[in-house]
């Protein structure tokens, strides 16, 4: 496959390694789980899973887990052909969750491939990125290094450019970055996004300065945002499209395990389906019942549903919403 995606993900890949038990309590000979995830291939496998042609830009390492990153990958249905390489590690992180959604964290980042994300690369992908319907990114990828940013800044700029869709998640992380490389970054990307992604109270309150979905979703689009769709709780999600701002109930997943991945579950199946022609209703819908039914799974990429399982549930999660039940 060669051009013309559907939709292009830039970002960053992890090794994962998923403990089984809480990450206070591990001891020696606590048992541990080796995938792969980071929230550039939890959007890619998303949006391919919903039927998008669907391409990786990252970098990699040149350590062992590589080859076995990029199979994992291409398993999921994700082109990994334009994938680069550099002499460094790749990075990785540990996770340990349980079923109420509670999760801990460490990752290992510093002077990884993935860091080594650069304007060049982004050069080198001109071709795509100007010749695909959509691309995803995040705060995440942004934050890795000053390159880093160059690299999403100069790729969103070529994507908007050349009409193509952005969709953004700025993801703040206080690890990686302060409030106020966030905000700038921010104030750079969001007039060039047509669906920007975003979380409350978390989000918000580090760059908008709220606790309020329908405050945090005026003040993300006076900064240019086409379209925000901001996660209040497990529950509801709040929709910004400009005309009126209205709560979503989202479908209710009746065994969750673990939530890893789930925003990005849902910002690759919604950037899928507007790459592929759907109403931003249909595609928001249907990003919320795929990112219901991802939380069944461990880890970023343990549960990628299948397009007709989360065509089914948006459906049946329609009809019960219009019925007000």
């Amino acid at each position: 496959m060669s051009g013309g995606y559907d939709v292009l993900v830039l970002g960053e890949v992890l090794v994962e390694i998923h403990a089984g038990a809480a990450l206070r309590d591990a001891a020696d000979g606590t048992p541990a789980r080796l995938s792969y995830s980071g929230d550039a291939l939890n959007a890619a496998a998303a949006a391919a899973a919903a039927g998008a042609r669907t391409a990786l830009l990252a970098v990699v390492g040149d350590d062992d887990l590589s080859v076995p990153l990029l199979r994992r990958a291409a398993e999921l249905g994700v082109d990994v052909s334009h994938v680069r390489r550099a002499p460094h590690p790749n990075g990785a992180y540990l996770l340990s969750a349980d079923t109420g959604g509670d999760r801990e964290f460490v990752y290992w980042r510093t002077r990884s491939a993935g860091s080594t994300l650069a304007p060049r690369h982004v050069e080198s992908w001109r071709a795509l990125l100007t010749g695909s319907a959509a691309l995803i990114t995040s705060g995440i990828t942004g934050a890795l290094s000053p390159s880093s940013r160059e690299a999403v800044a100069a790729a969103a700029r070529l994507v908007h450019g050349a009409g193509g869709h952005l969709s953004y998640d700025p993801n703040f992380r206080p690890g990686l970055t302060g409030r106020a490389a966030a905000r700038e970054l921010l104030a750079e990307i969001a007039p060039l996004t047509g669906l920007l992604k975003t979380s409350c109270p978390a989000d918000a309150l580090a760059l908008v300065d709220t606790d309020d979905p329908p405050t945090a979703a005026a003040r993300y689009r006076a900064l240019g945002a086409r379209t925000v769709a901001v996660t209040a709780g497990a529950g509801r999600l709040l929709l910004d499209d400009g005309t009126r701002a209205a709560y979503h109930p989202v479908p209710a997943n009746p065994a969750p395990v673990d939530a890893t991945g789930a925003g990005d579950c849902f910002i690759g199946t919604a950037t899928a389906r507007l790459a592929l022609g759907d109403s931003l209703a249909d595609a928001v819908a249907l990003g919320m019942a795929a990112a219901s039914l991802s939380v069944s799974g461990r880890g970023g990429t343990g549960r990628v549903p299948a397009f007709a399982e989360t065509a089914a549930l948006a459906a049946a999660h329609r009809r019960r919403w219009a019925k007000g039940s």
